[in-house]
């Protein structure tokens, strides 16, 4: 193993390498410190389960919040476009008897209106995006007040509910275990961890040969397989314990297919490289060819659309719409990118380091919690830690 490229190759992804290793830190230290404070095991299947139904809404808003950064704006509205949506969800759901198969690609089409609604006005009338968002932040809060009229609706049916509280059925059904101790295990969460951790490999291996292909140097073998064995032993780690619960989520199953396809339009297609050009030089990226205005249109749509699905999602989960939903939601979606590896000046930033950043934020609300900490010092703590990466950020930069 040659220890100069190791070196090299850290530090040439130092931002991602970073936000992977504080993600593994902080798990350690809440794992360390829930257990020896009040004996809880802060990786039981139940708790992770927890986790991932608990930042759902964090996630998904982010990965449209990435292109919107990435673009060089801002949109500080989808708190308030994700209580809204939810609310209309909850008009069509409980009050007009709509059915859910319907219900939920309407309100995703009102997310979408309401992000081409912004993005008019930022990408063709160049108003800044944050007075634009700022403003409808404040538009649809009031809105989402005068559509519940100050009250919650709910309950809703069953089939709504599951799209954030449901799990994949047991393909094999249930089995027991007793040899290994267990009562039961979900086998399709097994079966689908196991080969998602198979694919992980495999598509790292397909893009090191094709480095190799067209004479870049690639990724040190020692350093290659190390990091692909602690990613899909934690993969594998976490799905053994999703199978001891009640398997796989529906909505965790909706946050990789989104990330896959997120990941895949951002770095393997043309509109994808595009709006990174955009936000690293819009001037530049006029001047060949792109039609910057019309990216940072979709780019508005699409967070629409997403802050549409979270609030469906979060409304589901709390089986009412409320009219302080997606409260400060705008301030955890904004700092998971950028605590993610995002830049603050547009032009850079992955879907994973996103994800990476989101359960960063989850993993630190969940512990907290447990620990009893105050919202008071919660807030202190994750005000801390954003600040500190924006200032990583900008050493990173400047080195």
């Amino acid at each position: 193993m040659d220890e100069s490229g190791i070196k090299a190759r850290l530090g040439g992804h130092l931002r991602e390498n970073g936000m992977l290793l504080a993600l593994v830190a902080i798990v350690f230290f809440f794992t360390v410190v829930v257990r020896v404070s009040i004996d809880v095991d802060f990786l039981s299947a139940q708790n992770i389960t927890n986790l991932f139904l608990q930042n759902s809404y964090v996630i998904i808003m982010a990965l449209g919040m990435l292109l919107v950064i990435v673009a060089g704006h801002i949109d500080l509205s989808v708190g308030s476009v994700a209580a809204f949506t939810g609310a209309v969800a909850a008009a069509l759901t409980v009050q007009a008897g709509l059915p859910v198969w319907i219900v939920i690609p309407a309100t995703l089409v009102v997310g979408g209106i309401i992000g081409a609604a912004q993005g008019y006005w930022i990408a063709f009338w160049r108003i800044p995006s944050f007075i634009v968002t700022l403003a409808g932040m404040l538009v649809f809060r009031g809105l989402t007040l005068w559509l519940l009229g100050g009250q919650n609706i709910g309950p809703f049916p069953k089939a709504f509910q599951a799209m954030a509280n449901g799990f994949i059925p047991d393909l094999f059904g249930d089995w027991d275990q007793a040899a290994l101790g267990l009562e039961r295990l979900n086998g399709t969460a097994v079966l689908v961890v196991v080969i998602a951790a198979a694919v992980l490999i495999w598509l790292g291996l397909r893009a090191r040969n094709r480095d190799i292909e067209f004479g870049i140097a690639p990724e040190p073998t020692g350093l290659f397989w190390a990091r692909n064995i602690v990613v899909s032993a934690a993969l594998v780690f976490v799905g053994w314990k999703l199978a001891q619960f009640r398997g796989l989520p529906n909505v965790l199953v909706i946050l990789v297919i989104l990330t896959v396809l997120y990941a895949f339009f951002t770095e393997n297609t043309t509109g994808g490289r595009r709006i990174y050009a955009t936000g690293g030089n819009e001037k530049a990226a006029k001047l060949s060819g792109i039609r910057t205005n019309r990216l940072v249109f979709w780019c508005f749509v699409n967070m629409g659309v997403l802050a549409a699905l979270a609030g469906m999602i979060i409304t589901a989960r709390l089986n009412s719409a409320t009219p302080k939903a997606g409260t400060g939601f705008e301030l955890d979606v904004i700092a998971a990118v950028f605590i993610g590896g995002a830049s603050m000046t547009g032009g850079s930033g992955k879907i994973v380091g996103v994800v990476i950043g989101a359960l960063i934020m989850g993993v630190m609300n969940n512990g907290m919690s447990i620990l009893g900490i105050g919202i008071d010092y919660q807030q202190v703590i994750k005000g801390l830690v954003l600040l500190a990466a924006v200032i990583f950020d900008v050493y990173n930069k400047n080195k």
